[in-house]
């Protein structure tokens, strides 16, 4: 029995490469039985290119960057560790693969480093460079956008729009059937949208913010101008005392 485990261990198991195509949006997992096929990827680090000759006559001429992984316990992989096992962090807000429940909260999590090694079970790439062949489910077709874009300076970025273009009618709608019932449509409520509407409101605030800034600068100099009469008064009064003192000595 512990034999078993001892050469499950010292022996790697497949493993699986998720391999993605940003062009067309598609992505495909591979299962490789033979260890010897994925051997090449082992001791590089996260975005290293890996040419994948290795991988089969299909993949010839195709380089893969590395974008990260999971080991066989689920652990993510993490850029900047430089180790290919599993470490402790001290991990807070805004680090990747921890989610902080009350504020300031701070803990120690397990994550793998960013060197691949024999003990990751899915390993996730990107081709960078397509080769002579396509890849069935992977290169040959196209996945199309469900959705379209929503802010206005995307939408207007993506049909070559001009200034003078009117954006809400090249938003996107897309048609919802539903079974016994008539065909609809939905589209999005685009975002930074510069309306008549928009530009008077930028336009009052920009008066107000301007008014409160003349209000302020009057105030200001009222202050300044009251300040220095009374500080000029102060001294005229403490003049006179001390010429009226002077005055009663030379009597006396």
């Amino acid at each position: 029995f512990f034999f078993f485990f001892f050469l499950l261990s010292t022996f790697p198991l497949a493993m699986k490469l998720n391999v993605s195509f940003p062009p067309n949006a598609t992505q495909k997992l591979f299962d490789f039985e033979d260890v010897a096929k994925v051997r090449p990827f082992f001791e590089k680090r996260m975005a290293a290119e890996v040419s994948a000759d290795c991988l089969g006559d299909e993949w010839k001429g195709y380089i893969l960057r590395i974008t990260g992984g999971n080991d066989k316990q689920g652990f993510p992989m993490r850029q900047g560790v430089l180790s290919n096992k599993r470490v402790r962090l001290l991990m807070s807000k805004g680090h990747s693969g921890f989610r902080p429940r009350r504020t300031g909260e701070r803990k120690k999590k397990s994550i793998r480093g960013c060197i691949v090694d024999s003990d990751l079970s899915v390993l996730s790439c990107v081709i960078v460079k397509k080769g002579d062949n396509d890849i069935a489910g992977l290169t040959d077709c196209t996945r199309p956008r469900r959705l379209g874009p929503k802010r206005a300076s995307k939408i207007k970025k993506f049909f070559n729009l001009s200034k003078e273009d009117d954006v809400k009618k090249y938003v996107i709608r897309r048609t919802i059937s539903k079974e016994g019932k008539k065909d609809t449509t939905k589209a999005p409520k685009i975002q930074r949208l510069v309306t008549p509407r928009r530009v008077a409101r930028k336009k009052s605030e920009l008066a107000t913010k301007k008014a409160n800034r003349d209000r302020q600068q009057k105030l200001a100099d009222e202050y300044a101008t009251n300040l220095a009469k009374l500080l000029k008064e102060r001294a005229d009064a403490r003049h006179r005392r001390h010429n009226s003192s002077r005055k009663s000595e030379s009597k006396a």
